[in-house]
């Protein structure tokens, strides 16, 4: 595939449908600087999205990977069944991620609760405080860290869904991390209708 064609097809398209590349990065929920790397050929539209940005460009998927509009009579599709089964793929991956989310989430606390309860144990007068601190510390950094990561799978695998719009989109890890949650509900602000709300985890945008 020719990606700097493809990505003059993707601005000339973009600028037909009277779209700014900031406006465009909103409906697809991507940075302005994303969409400007796809015009400039620098790299390629996520699998994820790329069906979303053709209903945007009212433009086909086959015409989108050639770089230009396909007339030709009852065109094979294939290029378009493919990019299904490539979201069908993302999909089982997101959802095998969100299950190494909760092993992780476990392995945490239990790394915690360990250490603490063996400081809790140990009779006063047999170690130091600052040995009992220590014990402490070491079941809580790596805590910390194995939280990190399970909040950025959350992050990346799949989508959060807008209760008033029904907007589906991938929120940044600090709007994530932030966020008033219940379990992999969490209260976000929709980058299409601007509204908060509580928001579930859904795997598929469709």
């Amino acid at each position: 595939m020719d990606q700097v064609k493809i990505g003059k097809f993707i601005a000339e398209k973009r600028k037909e449908n009277n779209l700014t590349q900031m406006k465009l990065a909103e409906m697809l929920a991507v940075t302005d600087r994303a969409v400007s790397k796809w015009e400039t050929g620098k790299s390629l539209p996520d699998s994820s999205i790329m069906i979303e940005l053709c209903n945007i460009l009212k433009i086909t998927v086959n015409d989108l990977l050639s770089g230009e509009v396909v007339n030709v009579e009852n065109y094979n599709k294939d290029v378009d069944n493919k990019l299904i089964e490539m979201v069908k793929q993302k999909e089982v991956a997101d959802r095998h991620l969100l299950r190494l989310e909760c092993v992780i989430g476990v392995l945490s606390v239990l790394v915690l609760l360990i250490p603490c309860i063996i400081a809790g144990f140990i009779p006063e007068g047999t170690v130091e405080e600052w040995q009992r601190v220590l014990i402490v510390l070491s079941g809580l950094i790596p805590c910390v860290i194995g939280i990190f990561y399970a909040v950025k799978i959350e992050q990346i695998a799949g989508y959060y869904a807008c209760k008033h719009c029904g907007h589906k989109y991938v929120p940044s890890y600090r709007a994530v991390n932030l966020a008033m949650h219940m379990g992999r509900t969490r209260y976000l602000k929709c980058p299409n209708c601007q509204k908060k709300s509580w928001q579930k985890k859904v795997i598929s945008k469709d």
